[in-house]
C-alpha cells in the first residue's frame, strides 16, 4: 500500500458569533500552529470583515504573515499580531488600568493592554511599581482610583494585586506571572498568593495570562455599558 507522505491541514470551525454572545470577538492562539494554519485562518476571517488578533506568536512567523499582510502590527515584547485597521474605530466607555510589578512582567502585562486595546478598550499601563517599593505603588493611586478595572501583574510572591485590592472600589483582576526564583515554582507561588488574598473580592487568572485578563476587564466594562454605567 502506497502511504501518502502529505500531511493533510485540519478544517477550522471559526467562530463569528462570537462578539455578539460575549462582547469580544474570536482571537487566534498562535503558538503550535504553522504558518499555513494561520494563513488560512487569517484569509477566513478578513473575508468575513473581522480583523484578527493572533496571540502568542513567534517572532520569525510573525515576519512572514507582516511581509505578505501590509496592514499588521506585531508587538515583539507581548508577542501579539493584530491585522486590520476597524479595531481602532471600536470604543468602550470606561478605563482599564494595569499594573505591572516588574519589568520582567511586562510582556504580560502588554499581552493584556494590546488585547483590550483590539476591543476597543481605553488603557493606561505602569510598569515597575511593585511593592518591593511600596512608594512606587502608592504614587500610581490616584491614577487606579480612576480605573473601571485594575489588571495587576505580578512574579515573585505575588503582592501587588492583595495591596492594590485593599486600596481601589473597582474590580481587581490578578495575574500571576512565572518570574522569580527557585521557590517561586515558576508562578505557582504567586498564583497561590493570588488565591489566598485577604483583599477580598480580587479574580485570579493563570500564570502569564495577560490575554485571560483582559478578556475579564473587557467583560466587566461591557456589562457596565449594557447597564447603562458610565
Amino acid at each position: 500500500m502506497k502511504k501518502n507522505s502529505r500531511t493533510e491541514e485540519p478544517s477550522f470551525e471559526l467562530d463569528f458569533e462570537r462578539r455578539s454572545r460575549c462582547g469580544f470577538p474570536e482571537f487566534i492562539y498562535g503558538e503550535g500552529k504553522s504558518l499555513s494554519q494561520l494563513e488560512q485562518i487569517c484569509d477566513r476571517m478578513l473575508a468575513r470583515g473581522e480583523d484578527v488578533l493572533i496571540s502568542r506568536l513567534a517572532p520569525e512567523t510573525a515576519s512572514r504573515i507582516c511581509e505578505i499582510r501590509k496592514d499588521s502590527e506585531y508587538d515583539q515584547t507581548a508577542r501579539i499580531l493584530r491585522i486590520g485597521r476597524n479595531w481602532k474605530k471600536r470604543k468602550i466607555p470606561g478605563l482599564i488600568y494595569i499594573a505591572s510589578a516588574g519589568t520582567t512582567d511586562l510582556p504580560v502585562a502588554l499581552e493584556a493592554k494590546l488585547t483590550a486595546e483590539f476591543c476597543g478598550c481605553r488603557t493606561e499601563l505602569a510598569s515597575d511599581i511593585g511593592v518591593a517599593g511600596i512608594h512606587r505603588t502608592l504614587s500610581k493611586l490616584d491614577c487606579m482610583r480612576r480605573a473601571d478595572v485594575v489588571i495587576a501583574v505580578a512574579g515573585m510572591e505575588g503582592a501587588l494585586p492583595s495591596v492594590i485590592g485593599g486600596l481601589v472600589a473597582c474590580p481587581v483582576i490578578a495575574v500571576p506571572t512565572s518570574v522569580g526564583y527557585g521557590s517561586s515554582m515558576n508562578g505557582i507561588a504567586a498564583l497561590l498568593a493570588m488565591l489566598n488574598s485577604c483583599a477580598s473580592g480580587i479574580c485570579v487568572v493563570n500564570i502569564d495570562n495577560g490575554f485571560g485578563a483582559a478578556c475579564a476587564a473587557i467583560r466587566i466594562l461591557n456589562s457596565k455599558k449594557t447597564k447603562g454605567g458610565d
